[in-house]
């Protein structure tokens, strides 16, 4: 865990340097300068781009993963390799070609989705047309702007596997950040149009793939040449089951995540869409240290999983839930306590503090993604990954579901919750496949500490604002008493070591300093 914990940590403090960013383009340049309707419509075609190549990459993120401690490795057992080619590869620096497969197998997904998206055009633009008519207006933008969001995907997921997450994470959370926060500011002084805007919005994407790419050649660990001799059949028969199980997973799974989105453009119209994606960037601050730590165990998951070290796995799922649940809860306190202040500084603040609860209800949902993100990566790695093809269509389907029924009563508040039953029923599924398939579970004393410490956390705060009321210059007093509190159950959490690996680090990095 002390190489996912400082790697993890220093992706964390470059990804919170992009959230700082991200909070000056939200809060101070977005909420001002543009309509409700145009932020929608930003939201809405990255959310469609990222749908796309959630489909179009054909599993191969996930591949990467997978199989490249079979290619990186020099001690493969047959069927995977050949005798001589164990020989005849034993040293190659470029992974025996892996990285040409990376880029070839989505290029080919990429192709064949645009030529449907092309067909199907009518068809989305008429669901669309009556309440998001701009959304019609730039619906062929998305085809650019998914082949960059594809392709700074694969090659993040590249640097990842070879156990360099900062330089990638820097560019997805803080230099793209960057560059969109040139485009918004030219067009909110209307420097470029709306038309020049997309462009731009486009072109950071590519410029964030194009610095990925350039880093992993200077990092010197690939090569663009293929190396046909190191596939066998057997590995291309697994490779070729593995990704069209994956295809097939992600047509449930990359949808859960925008149906409430797109339910919202479709049925309330593109300005519900901007405060909708106002409030869900606030709610995934709460996941943003799970990224950078994920990002750093799945190959240590799927080298485990792939060794049967079950009590290695295990202690490694618990550390990696536990940490997230830690910090997560934490992030969750912080917004929420803080909630109406928020709003009360954000300019145009009363447009968008109709969507207060939408922020609970969503943070909640990245909590539980947070926490149990990492049960997916479990079972997608070992013998019985078939059965997340089940979960995802249920997944899917409860979303639809859900959001069918919620959002006609409850507006953005039934969207929200639509989100988070939607993702509780299907991390329960998982922990109960975990637990009867693999005999293992992410649980630890340290989750029911970190509960209870919330749990005191966020009553203090409810029983302060009952007593004091809303924002005004008294409650200052009680937005001081609130965030000492969060102060001492964050001390709290420290002497209970409820993470020794952040405390650790904590230790290592006081003694530095000292």
């Amino acid at each position: 865990m002390g190489i996912i914990a400082r790697q993890s940590i220093k992706g964390t403090i470059v990804t919170y340097l992009g959230v700082f960013v991200g909070f000056l383009t939200t809060f101070f340049v977005l909420t001002r300068f543009l309509t409700t309707e145009e932020i929608g419509l930003a939201r809405v075609l990255i959310d469609t781009g990222t749908l796309f190549i959630g489909l179009a990459q054909l599993g191969t993120s996930s591949s990467i993963i997978r199989f490249f401690p079979y290619f990186k490795l020099s001690n493969f057992s047959e069927p995977l390799r050949t005798a001589r080619s164990a020989t005849q590869h034993n040293s190659s620096p470029s992974s025996n070609g892996f990285f040409f497969w990376t880029v070839i197998i989505p290029l080919f997904g990429f192709a064949t989705l645009a030529f449907f998206y092309w067909l199907l055009h009518d068809s989305i633009a008429a669901v669309f047309a009556e309440k998001s008519a701009l959304f019609v207006n730039y619906y062929y933008v998305v085809l650019p702007l998914a082949f960059f969001m594809l392709y700074q995907t694969i090659f993040e997921t590249n640097a990842n596997v070879l156990m360099r997450i900062v330089f990638p994470r820097a560019v997805r959370e803080l230099f793209l950040r960057l560059f969109l926060l040139a485009a918004y500011l030219l067009y909110a002084f209307r420097v470029v149009s709306m038309d020049g805007f997309i462009i731009l919005l486009c072109g950071a994407y590519g410029l964030a793939a194009l610095m990925n790419i350039i880093y992993l050649f200077a990092y010197g660990h690939i090569s663009l040449k293929p190396d046909f001799h190191f596939v066998t059949r057997s590995l291309a028969r697994q490779y070729a089951f593995y990704t069209l199980f994956q295809l097939t997973a992600a047509i449930a799974t990359v949808l859960a995540p925008f149906i409430s989105s797109y339910y919202i453009t479709a049925t309330m119209g593109l300005e519900y869409t901007g405060i909708f994606a106002i409030a869900t960037y606030i709610s995934t601050m709460v996941s943003i240290p799970n990224r950078s730590l994920n990002a750093i165990a799945n190959p240590q998951l799927a080298q485990t999983t792939k060794d049967g070290d079950r009590q290695a796995l295990t202690t490694l799922l618990k550390q990696v839930s536990n940490n997230s649940f830690l910090i997560g809860a934490f992030i969750l306190a912080a917004i929420w306590l803080n909630i109406d202040l928020i709003f009360h500084i954000l300019p145009n603040g009363n447009t968008y503090a109709v969507a207060k609860y939408v922020v609970l209800f969503l943070s909640f949902s990245q909590l539980t993604i947070a926490t149990f993100n990492a049960t997916i990566s479990v079972l997608n790695f070992s013998h019985y990954y078939y059965l997340s093809l089940l979960y995802s269509f249920i997944l899917t389907i409860s979303a639809i579901l859900f959001n069918n029924s919620l959002i006609p009563l409850y507006g953005m508040n039934g969207a929200a919750l639509a989100n988070l039953f939607s993702y509780l029923l299907y991390f329960a599924l998982m922990l109960v496949t975990l637990a009867i398939c693999s005999r293992t579970h992410p649980f630890s004393t340290g989750h029911l500490k970190t509960l209870c410490l919330i749990a005191l956390l966020l009553a203090a705060g409810y029983t302060i604002d009952r007593l004091i009321g809303p924002i005004d210059s008294v409650s200052l007093i009680g937005l001081i008493g609130k965030n000492t509190l969060w102060l001492i159950a964050l001390l709290i959490a420290y002497r209970w070591r409820i993470s020794p690996e952040i405390n650790q680090v904590i230790k290592e990095k006081l003694n530095c300093q000292s």
